[in-house]
This record gives C-alpha cells, sequence and structure tokens, in this order.
C-alpha cells in the first residue's frame, strides 16, 4: 500500500501554534501523541512534577536494534510581544519561512524526525524499533525531562541502540555541522564575608571587596588548559560582581559574584569544584575573609568518539545536502548530555541563527531537507547487518 508522505512544515506549524512556553505543555505533546498513536507507536507519557515528556515505540520492546530520536516542544518566552511583527504563535509564512516562538529551537526539528520516523515504518517497516521522546523541559532546569525519560526507560526495560537529538547544529548552511559531544558547564556562586563599618575608619572594619576581587583575578587568569583533540580550551567567564552598597562611605559586610565554567573533558565538575574551593580557601588565609562557594553543574563534558553513528549521519548529510559535516563539541548544553549515558549520541539540526531571538523562523525548505536526512539515517540503520 503507498502512504501519501507527511508533510514536516505543516506538522511544524501546528505544533508552533501550540503555546508551550516552558513549563506549559500547550498542546504541543497531546498532537504529537495522537499522531504517532494514529500510526502504530505505542506511547506512554512519563510526565514528572508537572512536566509533560512522551515516549513513543514502534515495534517491539526490547528489540537488540533499535534508533531513538530525541528532542523538545517547550520553548523560551516570547519577551516584548511589541517587539514581534507577527503573532509568536501564528506561524505565519512570509518569502518561504515559517514564523514563529519554536519554528527554529526546535520544533521543526521534532517534525522533521517524528514524520520521518512515522513515514519510515509505514513504507519500510525495519526489523528492530524505532524511539521517539519529547520532553516539555528542555529550556527550563531539565530535572524532570529526558532525564525523567530515561528513568523510566530503566524501569520499563526501554532501551536505545543509537540516539540523534534535532537541536540546531549548522552554523552557516544545513548540513555543515554534527555535534559529536558538548562541554560540561559549572556555574558557580562566590560570597565574601566581612564586617561592616565606616569607610572612614577601614581598621575597624573588614572589607571582603578587595578578597573577593583577588579571588576572582586568579580564577580568571588561571588558564584551565590548551584543549584536547576534539575540544578548544576551556573557558572562565565572570558573569556578576555585586556589593549591593547605595552608600559611598560604607564598607559593606558581603561582596558577591558568578562564574560560569565551560569545560571541556580534561575536566571533571568535581575536579573543577575542588580548584575553586582550593583558590578561595587560599584567599581566605592571605586575608582574613571568608569566601563560600555554591555550585550548580548542568552537565559534564562528554563525547560520542568518531565512528559508526556519526560517519552514518554525516553519510546522509551529504546525500541530501552536498556538504560534508564537521565534527564538532561547541555550543552549549543540550539533552544530548543525559543521552549520552544511555547509548552513543550525536545531534543534528537546522541552523540556528534565529533561536530564541524576536521573530524566530525557518525556511520552509530546510523542514523538508532535514526530515530527509533523518529519513537517511533510518535507512542506513535498518540497512546494516
Amino acid at each position: 500500500m503507498t502512504h501519501a508522505p507527511l508533510d514536516p512544515a505543516d506538522l511544524t506549524a501546528r505544533l508552533i501554534r501550540c503555546a508551550s512556553v516552558t513549563p506549559e505543555e500547550g498542546g504541543a505533546l497531546m498532537l504529537l501523541e495522537r499522531l504517532l498513536s494514529d500510526h502504530g507507536f505505542a506511547c506512554t507519557r512519563c510526565d514528572r512534577n508537572g512536566i509533560a515528556n512522551l515516549f513513543a515505540r514502534w515495534g517491539p520492546k526490547g528489540h537488540a536494534r533499535s534508533f531513538g530520536f530525541n528532542g523538545h516542544t517547550d520553548v523560551v518566552p516570547v519577551g516584548d510581544r511589541a517587539a514581534w511583527s507577527c503573532d509568536p504563535f501564528g506561524a505565519e509564512i512570509r518569502k518561504g519561512r515559517m514564523m514563529g516562538r519554536g519554528a527554529c529551537d526546535m520544533k521543526s526539528g521534532v517534525a522533521a524526525f517524528v514524520t520521518a520516523a512515522i513515514d519510515h515504518v509505514r513504507t519500510a517497516p525495519p526489523d528492530g524499533a524505532v524511539i521517539v521522546t519529547v520532553t516539555g523541559d528542555e529550556e527550563g532546569a531539565g530535572v524532570d525531562g529526558t532525564a525523567a525519560i530515561l528513568d523510566w526507560m530503566a524501569h520499563e526495560g526501554e532501551a536505545m541502540t543509537a540516539c540523534l537529538v534535532g537541536e540546531p547544529t549548522s552554523r552557516t548552511d544545513l548540513g555543515d555541522m554534527i555535534k559529536i559531544g558538548r562541554r560540561g558547564s559549572l556555574t558557580a556562586c562566590l560570597t565574601a564575608t566581612g564586617v561592616q563599618g565606616h569607610a572612614a575608619y577601614p581598621d575597624r572594619a573588614r572589607n571582603p571587596v578587595p578578597a573577593l576581587v583577588r579571588l576572582l583575578d586568579r580564577l580568571a587568569t588561571a588558564g584551565l588548559d590548551d584543549g584536547t583533540g576534539h575540544f578548544d580550551p576551556s573557558t572562565l567567564a565572570l558573569t556578576t560582581v555585586d556589593v549591593g552598597n547605595p552608600a559611598t562611605n560604607v564598607i559593606p559586610a558581603e561582596a558577591r559574584a558568578t562564574l560560569n565554567i565551560r569545560f571541556n573533558d580534561t575536566h571533571t565538575s568535581s575536579g573543577l569544584i575542588d580548584w575553586l574551593n582550593r583558590e578561595a580557601a587560599a584567599v581566605g588565609h592571605e586575608t582574613g575573609i571568608d569566601i563560600a562557594i555554591t555550585t550548580r553543574v548542568s552537565g559534564e563534558s562528554f563525547i560520542t568518539p568518531p565512528g559508526p553513528l556519526s560517519d552514518m549521519v554525516a553519510a546522509a548529510v551529504t546525500a541530501e545536502t552536498g556538504r560534508t559535516p564537521a565534527l564538532s563539541t561547541s555550543g552549549g548544553t543540550s539533552d544530548a548530555r543525559f543521552m549520552r549515558a544511555h547509548c552513543p549520541v550525536v545531534e543534528f539540526g537546522l541552523t540556528g541563527d534565529t533561536m530564541h531571538k524576536v521573530d524566530e523562523s525557518v525556511e520552509i525548505a530546510q523542514i523538508h531537507a532535514l526530515k530527509s536526512v533523518y529519513g537517511g539515517v533510518l535507512t542506513a540503520f535498518f540497512a546494516r547487518p
């Protein structure tokens, strides 16, 4: 029986019209659940703590060969709505581009892999399983998003043997970059505590500001590493320095700062936290100022070494776009940081030039090309012995 291919641009538009600003589901996952169920996928909602998540599988549970896709339908807030030239949730089409929040990041990617997965199992039912996982919490804390899906999968004995995350990865042209890993991300909040006093009598106070500044200078100028085979050098960025003191004649009791470290596979978050605490203790010993540090780790550094999975995705990209993609670890964090503990994972998707911006948009032709790439990956994966 011949089936008409599903239109990924139409599904993108329907998803954009769901106002799924984190943590609101907005109807997006309900839409995908109905569509996938109608085409033979066994669907389960893996919601946790008010976050909506969807797991869908076509084919037998526990098959030795199962290919998975991962993505998200939640989006960042629209910001100043008056700055938009269109309805952020209207999916308006202008000059071959679809407008709306999530058009680029990443409702088009979800629409492309969902329609590719459905078309593949309808036209060439594979010997194995095709799995789709979609979360409503990628743009938020992520604690109850893809992590919750993976917890549910572990409990239920569900598994992928390989995964492709559909985040925007291309830099200037579709197909010029695949992500095979990501840097880790660590945020540290530093609080230096002294004794408040009059600026005219500094000997009667203990000023925390010079101690904090001394520590920040040491950290910012330390140089963490020179990079590795697949990663650029790690970076440390100072993002805030705050005293909150409106008076010019008062030495404050506290001074605070925040920094963010993006680190490669030279480091672990625990090793970096130990380093921060050692440096703070050293400055505290020198100055008599206590400096406390609290940290939050968004993800560890990881890499899927170049090999069968990245080769397969690259070949599908080249077949569709004519480009040979670079294998990169650049950029921020993504839900691949969770998937990597489950199975080999790579990321491939659209160019990200409009994501999170006012008048976010996507070229409709790119949505169709992306679906073709994902379909090519599925064909190649299940054609292997």
